[in-house]
C-alpha cells in the first residue's frame, strides 16, 4: 500500500512535467488530469473537441424588426369552421428584396368583418355564428385578407377521444415512458404509450378502479384533472394549466359523459406543417409553426395546440409547447412535429453574419469538398487550415491500419518530396496486410463475435471469414446479402454465425434493422416507436421474414446447422393478426408459401434504389474516419435526429453503388479529402462548429489503439493467452481475452449490435491506469524499454527523446520541449529514472492519448 502512495506522490509531481513535454499539453492538461477532476477531456489548442460540451448560451429573444418587406404571405389561405370547437392560428411571412424571409406572425394586427361570424382571440381566429366573413392581417403598409366561412355552429360538438383526449394526454406528457405510459404505468394507473392502444386507455380511464378517474357529476373534480393541476398530490408534479387548451379539452370531454367515438368517427390522416423547411438571416430568429390535420372525412382542422415539439438541436433553436421557434445561435435544427401517431418535420436554418468573416475560397480535392464548403461558407464558418505532414501521417494510420507508424514509416513520409505523397500513403495503407485486420474488429463488433456466443472455434472461424471479406474487398451488398442468407453448418459457413449470435426472431429483426438500416427498431416491439414513423406492425412484417428461420445442435459442441423451415407464421401480439413479410417503402409482400423469406428480404435490402442501405453503410464508415457521422449516432436514422450534410450523405450513397459497393472506394475518396485533411486546430470562425466538419475531430484512441500504442512507442509488446506472439489488440479475434486495461478504455463486450456499445468517454479508472496502473508502469519498467535500450546503446538523452518523440508523436520535439526534458533528467539524479519519467509523462499527454 505505501509503494501504491509513493507512485501516486511521484505520479503527481510528474504531472507538473507532461506540460512541458508536448505541445498539446501546454494547451490545455492532461487527459488523466481532467479524469482525475472529472472533466471532459478537451484540448482546445487542437481543437480536441471529442468530449466537449457545446456552448449553449442563450441568446435574448430580440424585438422583430419588420423593416421594409416586399410583400407578406398568409396562411391558411381560407378558413372553414364545421364545427364549434375548431379555432385556426394565422401564420404571417414578410419576403424581403434581398430574398430574405421572416416570420411577422406576432407583429400582425388582425381583424374580422364580422364579428358575428368570427372573433379573434390572442391571434387566433375563433367561429362565433354561421355566416362568411374575412379576416384582414396587417404589417405595416400592408394588408392581406382570409376568407372565413363557419357552418353548423349551432350543432353541439362531442369532444373525440382519440382526437382530442389522446392527444390532449400526449401533450401534456402524461402517457410517456417515464409516467403512466410505462409497461406497468405508475401509481396504479396505466395508458398506452403515447396513445398507441386507445382501447386499453378507455378501458383504464373509464371503466377501471370503478370510475375513480372520472367524475361525471363535478368534470372539474375528476383525479384526471385534480392531479396534473397538483390539487392532489402528483408524482409527475404539475403538467397542466387550467387555462391550457389540453385542460378544455379534457373538462368538456368528461362534462359531456367521457363518451368514445362513434364507429365511423373521423380520423386523423396525415398532418401537414407550415412552413416546411426556411432559412433565415438575422434579424429574422423567430417561427410561428401552423400544424393542421387532415381528416377521413375530408376535413381540415388547425392541431398547433395539441400536437408535441421537439427540437433536434436545441443549441441552435427550441421550440415551446404551442410550436414556437426561437433561434439561438447560427446553425441548423429539424423540429419534429408529432400529433397521435402522424409526425412530420421541418428543418430550420438560422444564419447571421459574422463580423469579420471573409470566405477564403479552399481548394476542392473531390466532391466531399463541395458540399462541406458550400454549407460552410453559407453558415459562415471558416475551415481550418490543411493539417501538417505530421498530423497526417499520425492520423491516416491509425484510421486505416489502427496503430501508429514506425520511425522508419514516419521517417520516409516526412522526407518524401513527392507532391502526391499524401494519396500515394493512403494507397499503400489500403493494401497493407494490417488494413483487414483493423476494419474486421470494427464488424466483430457488430456481428457481436465473441466466446459466449459461438464458441472458441466459431470466433476464429467467424472473424477470418468477416478478416478475409475485408481483404478481398468484398463488395458490400455481397457481404450483407451472405450474413442474411446464410444457412448450414456455423464452423462450415462462419457467416451462418450471423443466426447463432442473433439467437432469436426477435434478435434477428432488430439486429438486420440496425446493422443494414441504420434504425433501432427495438422500441416498436411492445408499441408504436415513440419518436419515429416505425408502428408495432411494421416490427413484426419485418419479423416476419426472419421467423421460419431454425438452429439445430449436432454432435460437435462447438457448431451448430442453421435452415429454414417451409412453413411459420408471425403473429402480432397485440392484436392477434397474422403478418405478411413487410419492407421499409414497399409495403406487404405476397411471397411464395414455402419459399425462404431471406432471400427476398436479402434483395430488398440491396437494391440499388433502398434509401437505407448504402447510406448506412458510407455514414459508419465516414463516422470511423472522422470521428463523428454525418448522421450521428452512426446507426441511428430517424427524422429527428437529421443528417449534418444530407445533400453529401446522399452523394456518398450514390457514388458507392455507382462504384458497386466498394468500401475501399468511398474510403479512399474521404482519405483524400481536403475535409479529411483539416487540421484540428480551430480558428475563431469554427471554435464553436462540432458538426459540420470545419476542422478535424479530436477523439481518444480506441482501448485496442492505445495498448498497441504504449506497446509500440515502449517497445515492449503484450502477451495474450492462446493467441502468437506480437498479436496486437486491434487484432483480438473476441473481447474474451479478459484484458482489464482494454474494458476500462471502452472495449465493448459485444453483447448487442449497437456501435453506441464502445464507450468513448473518458472516466477516473483510465486516468488511474495511465498515471499508475500495472500495465503502463511494467512496461516503463520492463528491461526491453525502448528508453533503456536507447540508452544502453550509447545514444545521448537528446536523441533518446526525440526518438520517443517520433514514435509517440510523429514529430521531433521542439526547443523549449527538449529542454525542459533535458532539465528534468539532469535534476532527477538517476538518468535512467528521469529518462523513465519523462516516457511516462510522453504516454500521458493528451498528444499521444487522442487522434487529432
Amino acid at each position: 500500500m505505501q509503494g501504491i502512495m509513493n507512485n501516486l506522490v511521484r505520479a503527481t509531481v510528474l504531472l507538473a512535467i507532461v506540460a512541458s513535454l508536448s505541445t498539446v499539453a501546454r494547451a490545455e492538461s492532461s487527459a488523466a488530469t481532467k479524469a482525475m477532476s472529472m472533466k471532459s477531456a478537451d484540448a482546445a489548442g487542437m481543437g480536441m473537441d471529442s468530449m466537449s460540451m457545446r456552448a449553449t448560451e442563450t441568446k435574448s429573444i430580440a424585438p422583430i424588426v419588420v423593416g421594409k418587406p416586399t410583400r407578406i404571405e398568409v396562411k391558411p389561405e381560407m378558413i372553414l369552421f364545421a364545427t364549434p370547437m375548431q379555432y385556426m392560428n394565422i401564420v404571417v411571412s414578410g419576403f424581403y428584396a434581398d430574398g430574405r424571409v421572416q416570420d411577422l406572425t406576432r407583429v400582425a394586427t388582425l381583424a374580422t368583418a364580422d364579428a358575428r361570424v368570427a372573433r379573434i382571440q390572442e391571434g387566433i381566429v375563433l367561429p362565433v355564428g354561421d355566416g362568411k366573413t374575412s379576416v384582414t392581417v396587417s404589417v405595416g403598409d400592408f394588408k392581406a385578407s382570409i376568407p372565413v366561412e363557419t357552418v353548423g355552429h349551432g350543432k353541439p360538438e362531442q369532444v373525440s377521444f382519440l382526437n382530442s383526449v389522446q392527444a390532449a394526454l400526449t401533450k401534456q406528457g402524461c402517457n410517456q415512458g417515464a409516467c403512466h405510459g410505462s409497461p406497468s404505468g405508475k401509481g396504479g394507473f396505466r395508458l398506452s404509450l403515447r396513445a398507441y392502444d386507445p382501447v386499453l386507455d378507455i378501458e383504464t380511464l373509464v371503466r377501471e378502479a370503478y370510475t375513480r378517474r372520472i367524475d361525471l357529476m363535478d368534470p372539474a373534480g375528476s383525479l384526471l384533472l385534480l392531479k396534473p393541476l397538483m390539487e392532489v398530490a402528483h408524482g409527475g408534479g404539475r403538467r397542466i394549466k387550467k387555462d391550457d387548451y389540453s385542460y378544455g379539452m379534457l373538462r368538456d370531454w368528461i362534462a359531456q359523459g367521457a363518451k368514445v367515438d362513434a364507429d365511423g368517427a373521423a380520423t386523423c390522416v396525415k398532418i401537414e406543417v407550415y412552413p416546411k423547411n426556411r432559412e433565415y438571416l438575422r434579424p429574422a430568429h423567430v417561427q410561428q409553426l401552423l400544424v393542421l390535420g387532415h381528416y377521413s372525412d375530408g376535413s381540415v382542422r388547425d392541431i398547433t395546440k395539441l400536437a408535441d415539439y421537439l427540437s433536434s438541436d436545441e443549441a441552435v433553436a427550441t421550440v415551446d409547447p404551442d410550436g414556437f421557434v426561437v433561434s439561438r445561435e447560427r446553425g441548423e435544427t429539424t423540429v419534429l412535429v408529432r400529433y397521435l401517431d402522424k409526425m412530420e418535420t421541418t428543418a430550420l436554418t438560422f444564419l447571421e453574419n459574422v463580423p469579420g468573416f471573409q470566405w477564403s475560397n479552399p481548394p476542392e480535392s473531390n466532391f466531399i469538398d463541395k458540399f462541406v464548403f458550400e454549407k460552410l461558407k453559407r453558415l459562415q464558418i471558416a475551415p481550418s487550415e490543411v493539417c501538417n505532414d505530421e498530423e497526417f501521417v499520425r492520423r491516416v494510420y491509425l484510421d486505416v491500419i489502427g496503430r501508429l507508424p514506425t520511425i522508419a514509416e514516419t521517417e520516409a513520409f516526412l522526407t518524401n518530396k513527392a507532391s502526391e505523397k499524401r494519396s500515394l500513403l493512403i494507397e499503400q495503407l489500403l493494401a497493407s496486410d494490417e488494413f483487414p485486420s483493423f476494419w474486421a474488429l470494427k464488424w466483430a463488433d457488430l456481428l457481436r463475435v465473441r466466446k459466449t456466443k459461438i464458441s472458441e472455434p466459431g470466433v476464429h472461424k467467424f472473424h477470418h471469414w468477416i478478416e478475409q471479406a475485408v481483404r478481398e474487398n468484398m463488395p458490400y451488398d455481397e457481404f450483407a446479402r451472405r450474413l442474411v442468407t446464410a444457412s448450414g453448418s456455423t464452423l462450415s459457413n462462419p457467416a451462418a454465425n450471423f443466426y447463432r449470435t442473433s439467437a432469436d426472431v426477435n434478435d434477428c429483426t432488430e439486429t438486420a434493422s440496425q446493422l443494414f438500416l441504420g434504425v433501432r427498431i427495438q422500441c416498436a416491439k411492445c408499441h408504436n416507436h415513440p419518436f419515429e414513423r416505425w408502428t408495432q406492425d411494421n416490427y413484426y412484417g419485418i419479423a416476419a421474414f426472419f421467423q421460419r428461420v431454425q438452429r439445430k445442435k449436432t454432435t460437435d459442441a462447438d457448431d451448430l446447422v442453421v435452415w429454414t423451415a417451409r412453413t411459420g407464421e408471425t403473429t402480432q401480439p397485440r392484436t392477434g393478426k397474422t403478418m405478411k413479410p413487410w419492407a421499409p417503402l414497399k409495403g406487404e409482400l405476397d411471397l411464395p408459401g414455402e419459399d425462404d423469406r431471406r432471400d427476398a428480404f436479402a434483395a430488398w435490402l440491396t437494391d440499388p434504389n433502398n434509401p437505407f442501405f448504402a447510406k448506412v453503410e458510407v455514414n459508419r464508415i465516414w463516422g470511423h474516419l472522422t470521428g463523428r457521422g454525418i448522421i450521428e449516432p452512426v446507426d441511428d436514422f430517424r427524422e429527428s435526429n437529421p443528417a449534418a450534410h444530407p445533400a453529401l450523405l446522399e452523394a456518398l450513397a450514390k457514388d458507392f453503388v455507382a462504384h458497386g459497393y466498394d468500401r475501399k472506394h468511398v474510403m479512399r475518396t474521404i482519405l483524400n479529402s481536403r475535409t479529411y485533411q483539416l487540421s484540428s486546430r480551430r480558428n475563431e470562425f469554427n471554435k464553436d462548429d462540432v458538426k459540420y466538419f470545419s476542422h478535424s475531430k479530436t477523439r481518444m484512441l480506441s482501448a485496442e489503439q492505445l495498448l498497441d500504442a504504449i506497446c509500440q512507442v515502449t517497445g515492449v509488446p503484450e502477451k495474450y493467452a492462446g493467441l502468437p506472439a506480437g498479436t496486437r489488440a486491434v487484432e483480438l479475434p473476441s473481447p474474451d481475452v479478459d484484458n482489464y486495461f482494454l474494458k476500462v478504455f471502452g472495449q465493448p463486450a459485444r453483447e448487442t449490435a449497437c456501435a453506441c456499445e464502445r464507450a468513448g468517454e473518458s472516466n477516473l479508472s483510465q486516468a488511474l491506469q495511465m498515471i499508475n496502473g500495472p500495465l503502463v508502469h511494467g512496461k516503463i519498467k520492463d528491461e526491453k524499454n525502448r528508453a533503456r535500450v536507447l540508452a544502453a546503446s550509447g545514444k545521448s538523452h537528446s536523441d533518446v527523446i526525440k526518438e520517443l518523440y517520433l514514435a509517440a508523436f510523429c514529430r521531433v520535439p521542439s526547443a523549449p520541449e527538449l529542454k525542459a526534458a533535458l532539465d528534468h533528467i539532469a535534476k532527477s539524479g538517476d538518468a535512467q529514472r528521469g529518462l523513465e519519467d519523462v516516457c511516462w509523462a510522453i504516454l500521458n499527454t493528451n498528444e499521444f492519448l487522442f487522434q487529432h
